[in-house]
C-alpha cells in the first residue's frame, strides 16, 4: 500500500467488515455496502487522475509492477530467448531473443528486474553489466542482418556502477550501443515500462518511436540522486521529482517520448493482460507506420528525432 492509497484501503476495509457482519449476523446491510462501493469508485477515480510526480515514481518502483518477461507472453505470439555476448558471459539483467508479433518475426530486448529477493539478486535488480549491453547489441545486429524489427523494454534504475563493470568497459559498451543503434536500418521501437534511469536506459533506447506507460518515469538521474546533488539531501527527492519533469505526460510535452500508454487505475500490475494488450495494439500501430519507410529513411527518422529534442530560447 502506497501512502496516497490509504483512503482507498480504509474504505475497502469498511466494505469487507460490513460484508462479514451481514453474513455473520444475517442482517441486511446492502444499502450501506452499495454506498461505500460508490464512494470507493469516486475516490479511486479522483486519486488516480490527480497523481503527483512522486506518486508515479512510487508506482513505477512497485515490486509487483510487470516486468519484460511478464509482458512478452501476452504481447508476442512466441519467444525464443538467446543468451550471451560471445565475449564474457550471459547477463540475466538483460534478456533478449526472437519472437513473433502477429505472425511477423521480431527481435525483443529488455531489462529484467527480479520478482523477489532471490530473483533480484540473480537479475542484479535490473542493472545490466557491460556484457548485457553487448548482448543487446549482438541481437540488434542479428536483427538488422535478417531484417527483423526491434522492440526494447526499458526498466532499470541505471547500468550497474560496480568496479568489475567499470573494469570491463561499462561506459564504452553503452556509448557503442548509442552509436550503433543510431544507424540501424530496421524499425526500432522502445517502451519504458517502469523506471528508465540514466545511460543504463538509453543504452537500449535509441529508437524511431519511444513509448512510455502512464506511471513510468524516464530521467538522467533518480529523484534521490538529483536531490543529493542539488541540495545535499536525498530526503528532498519528492521535491526533485516535481521539478525534474520525469513523468510520462511531462516527457510527452517535451517531445522526448512519442506516446503515453494508459494504465488501469492503480497501475499496470492491476491487470497485466489488459495492459499487455494495449501495448500490443500500440506496437502494431507504430510498426505499420515505420514499415513504410526505407532503411535510409529509418536512420534519418531516428537521427532527426533525437536531434530535435529540446528547445533553445534566445
Amino acid at each position: 500500500m502506497l501512502d496516497f492509497e490509504k483512503p482507498l484501503f480504509e474504505i475497502k476495509n469498511k466494505i469487507e467488515s460490513l460484508k462479514e457482519s451481514q453474513e455473520k449476523n444475517e442482517v441486511d446491510l446492502q444499502e450501506e455496502i452499495d454506498m461505500l462501493e460508490a464512494s470507493l469508485e469516486r475516490e479511486t477515480k479522483k486519486i488516480y487522475t490527480n497523481l503527483k510526480p512522486w506518486d508515479r515514481v512510487q508506482i513505477a518502483r512497485l515490486q509487483e509492477r510487470p516486468t519484460t518477461l511478464d509482458y512478452i507472453p501476452y504481447v508476442f505470439d512466441s519467444f525464443i530467448e538467446l543468451h550471451g555476448d560471445r565475449n564474457f558471459r550471459d547477463d540475466p539483467a538483460m534478456i533478449g531473443g526472437i519472437g513473433y508479433l502477429n505472425g511477423k518475426a521480431v527481435t525483443l530486448i529488455g531489462q529484467q528486474r527480479g520478482k523477489d529477493t532471490k530473483d533480484n539478486i540473480y537479475r542484479n535488480f535490473g542493472m545490466a553489466h557491460p556484457e548485457g549491453y553487448r548482448k543487446a547489441l549482438r541481437l540488434m545486429k542479428q536483427a538488422e542482418k535478417f531484417k527483423r524489427p526491434i522492440f526494447t523494454f526499458i526498466d532499470t534504475k541505471g547500468a550497474y556502477p560496480g568496479k568489475a563493470a567499470e573494469e570491463r568497459g561499462q561506459s564504452e559498451s553503452i556509448a557503442t550501443n548509442l552509436i550503433k543503434m543510431a544507424s540501424l536500418k530496421v524499425p526500432v521501437i522502445a517502451i519504458v515500462i517502469g523506471e528508465g534511469g540514466s545511460g543504463g536506459a538509453l543504452g537500449i533506447g535509441i529508437a524511431n518511436r519511444v513509448l512510455i506507460l502512464e506511471n513510468s518515469t524516464y530521467s538522467v538521474i533518480s529523484p534521490e540522486g538529483a536531490a543529493t546533488l542539488l541540495w545535499k539531501d536525498s530526503n528532498l527527492a519528492q521535491i526533485a521529482a516535481e521539478t525534474m519533469k520525469i513523468t510520462a505526460n511531462d516527457l510527452k510535452g517535451l517531445e522526448i517520448v512519442d506516446e503515453v500508454i494508459k494504465e488501469p487505475h492503480g497501475g499496470a500490475h492491476k491487470d497485466v493482460e489488459l495492459q499487455a494488450q494495449t501495448i500490443k495494439d500500440v506496437f502494431i500501430h507504430h510498426l505499420n507506420d515505420l514499415e513504410d519507410l526505407s532503411p535510409q529513411d529509418l536512420v534519418h527518422n531516428r537521427f532527426n528525432k533525437f536531434r530535435q529534442i529540446g528547445s533553445v530560447v534566445e
